[in-house]
């Protein structure tokens, strides 16, 4: 791609997100559009629709964006929780690291770049018709010094992110503590899940449970919830809910609240043969220490019974696990495995469809009745710089759904631990078909090949990274700048709720949504892929990066304070993914350089570099060593302290009795109608809610 088509995917790119952000200011403020800029304000109360016009609110106005600015990060805590506030580190850790390697590539890479002769025939007096890459190290003499600088660079940069790297992960994990003591008693912490119970001929699952652990934690053990298989009920229900709301969508409701209990659905639901008992029970515990004692410690001799670990709160359960054998179980996760495959290999589709469009000769080739079209300046231009990131983000946006969808089948039995995998897969899946599928253009099957081929990759991937520098700044501007500015616009809930609008009855029936941490912390970790790769090939795109994430920055603030509401929370496990990941960038920032600087014939480039990635590694061991156990149980110490703080709580003896009741599976619970509100009831036990 040449300057000019790069000028022209800017140009589109800033042009949408003006219209977005001009949009988002005089749409949020029309009452009808509450729902879909500030739900989570609408449902708490928090936002109510005036009545009478206004002319302000036909003005754009950029208040909000103090409005997202302005709360601290305790008030982000106390709102959102722990993973929020893990989300927004993960940017701020991006604009640390970025504005430290921005400043170094513009004032000392860049210009070490330009000043080489390496490229000839450059026009600098019409620089727009030149490639990007007299700004890259590209442009340097093969074996020059000033390559040394560059190495330089590199060692300062591994060491800054080392040592912000462990800062955050520090912070965090005593964030993690901090939050875990100052949370009212919560379910899950006194909870764990049982599996594989061993059944005795003529007893039930509740029977050994009781007896089990009577036997063996007689002065920790409080109560039990035996899992049942309810496919069938799930279904029931489900459409019961379904049909009793379009019925009472269409009747008035009365001046008097009425609630029907629906007692012949209920018995029907019991008599469901689907309804037996799974070899599962949430087993509940006096304290926290005596549910961690269970959970860490083998309870049989035999190793595959009595299998225990964490149960996550009780909005978090994935209820669908349950209904699956050990069998299903193990082939799904077969299955999934094939089914990520596939879709990686069918993923290289658009890839290539994108790599053609990059390369206009080749593209005239396949169609030459194109050829008098794309000699037009202006056309040629949208299509190498706009059109080829616009078909990689359209095809991109079906990505996360399949990826959760697929990690839903893979056994897990909440929500957050889903989402997690998920998250895994969508990072792993960008940087094998977005990054490597279009940095070496190759085939699946030649990807394996390179692959194979351990030795000669840094040498492959330092010819390959710095050509695609002007795709990838494109790809930024699209996925980033535009994409990230539509989120604030929610393209898709705006149109949804102009075309439902006229068939809705109430208006106050809407959903207040979660946020998709498996959507945004994937994209956030693979434009820092991009930066540290580029970092010291290509550091034009460190820039573009800062647009990025200073956009992200503002805008995910307002979205998580105004829009989503928390569906769970994991106590900030995300961060572990967002360390890993870093580390992966940064040896392969190193591998890249390894190549590189071997094939420009720097004189002990080899003996310079080598350390590199063995030093971060041990790092990163270091870190796991030193933090990752805190994110994956809480102490010994930790735990005492809360249960000596709660032990005299006034309502201390009712929560442990309300245990009992609390995992029951929404799907066996009795439903209540109210016609006032409109809304389904289960008659459990209300527990405490998170603020």
């Amino acid at each position: 791609m040449i300057v000019s088509g790069l000028l022209t995917s800017v140009s589109i790119n800033f042009a949408l997100c003006s219209i977005f952000f001009i949009l988002y200011s005089v749409l949020r403020k029309q009452p009808g559009n509450y729902k879909v800029y500030a739900p989570r304000l609408l449902a708490e109360g928090r936002a109510e629709r005036p009545s009478r016009f206004k002319l302000f609110r036909l003005l754009p106005t950029a208040g909000w964006i103090w409005n997202a600015w302005q709360p601290s990060e305790d008030d982000l805590l106390a709102y959102s929780g722990l993973d929020a506030v893990v989300f927004m580190r993960i940017i701020i850790f991006s604009l640390k690291v970025f504005s430290i390697a921005g400043f170094i590539g513009i004032f000392v890479l860049i210009p070490v770049n330009c000043s080489g002769n390496q490229l000839q025939n450059i026009d600098l007096i019409n620089i727009s018709n030149n490639s990007l890459e007299i700004f890259s190290i590209s442009n340097v003499n093969n074996g020059s010094d000033s390559l040394w600088i560059h190495v330089g660079a590199v060692y300062l940069l591994t060491i800054i992110v080392c040592y912000l790297l462990f800062t955050e992960y520090r912070y965090i994990a005593s964030k993690r503590i901090d939050y875990f003591c100052s949370l009212e008693p919560q379910p899950n912490q006194f909870t764990i899940l049982v599996s594989n119970i061993p059944v005795p001929k003529g007893s039930t699952v509740g029977q050994s449970v009781e007896k089990f652990f009577t036997e063996n934690h007689p002065n920790t053990y409080l109560s039990h919830v035996v899992v049942h298989r309810k496919s069938k009920m799930w279904t029931v229900t489900n459409a019961a809910k379904k049909i009793y709301r379009r019925i009472m969508n269409s009747i008035k409701p009365p001046n008097e609240p009425q609630f029907m209990h629906y007692g012949h659905l209920e018995a029907n639901v019991k008599k469901d043969h689907s309804r037996e008992e799974v070899r599962a029970a949430f087993v509940s515990f006096k304290s926290r220490y005596g549910a961690a004692v269970a959970i860490h410690m083998l309870q049989a001799n035999n190793p595959t019974q009595w299998l225990t670990e964490p149960a996550p709160e009780p909005q978090d359960v994935y209820w669908p696990f349950f209904s699956s054998t050990f069998m299903g179980r193990w082939i799904s996760r077969l299955v999934v495995i094939v089914g990520c495959m596939l879709l990686t290999i069918v993923f290289l589709i658009p890839v290539f469809i994108v790599q053609g469009l990059t390369n206009l000769a080749q593209l005239e080739t396949y169609f030459p009745f194109l050829q008098g079209i794309l000699t037009m300046s202006i056309v040629s231009q949208v299509i190498t710089g706009y059109l080829p990131n616009l078909i990689l983000q359209v095809s991109l946006k079906i990505v996360p759904p399949i990826m959760k969808l697929l990690s839903s089948a893979q056994g897990y039995i909440s929500i957050s631990e889903i989402e997690r995998s998920a998250t895994h897969k969508v990072i792993w899946f960008t940087v094998w078909n977005v990054f490597f599928a279009n940095v070496l253009s190759a085939s699946a099957f030649s990807l394996i090949f390179i692959f194979l081929e351990f030795k000669d990759i840094p040498s492959k991937l330092a010819v390959s990274v710095p050509a695609q520098a002007s795709f990838f700044i494109a790809y930024v501007m699209t996925l980033g700048w535009t994409s990230t500015s539509s989120e604030l616009f929610r393209v898709v809930p705006f149109i949804a709720s102009l075309i439902t609008k006229p068939f809705v009855k109430n208006p106050d029936d809407f959903t207040v949504p979660s946020f998709p941490y498996h959507q945004d912390i994937p994209k956030i970790l693979f434009f820092g892929l991009l930066g540290f790769t580029y970092f010291f090939l290509a550091p034009l795109i460190i820039p573009f990066l800062l647009g990025y994430f200073s956009l992200a920055y503002i805008i995910y603030r307002n979205q998580l304070l105004n829009v989503y509401a928390p569906k769970y929370e994991s106590g900030g496990k995300f961060w572990p993914v967002v360390h890993d990941s870093t580390i992966f960038s940064l040896v392969l920032m190193q591998f890249i350089a390894f190549g590189i600087f071997t094939l420009k014939k720097l004189p002990h480039s080899t003996s310079a570099t080598l350390p590199l990635p063995i030093l971060t590694l041990l790092f990163n061991e270091y870190c796991r060593k030193r933090f990752l156990p805190i994110f994956m149980a809480y102490s010994t110490e930790t735990l005492l302290k809360k249960d000596r703080e709660d032990r005299n709580l006034p309502g201390m003896a009712r929560f442990l009795g309300q245990l009992g009741v609390v995992y029951y599976d929404p799907a066996l619970v009795p439903l209540t109608y109210s016609r006032s509100q409109d809304t389904l009831h289960e008659p459990l036990i209300p527990t405490q809610v998170r603020r």
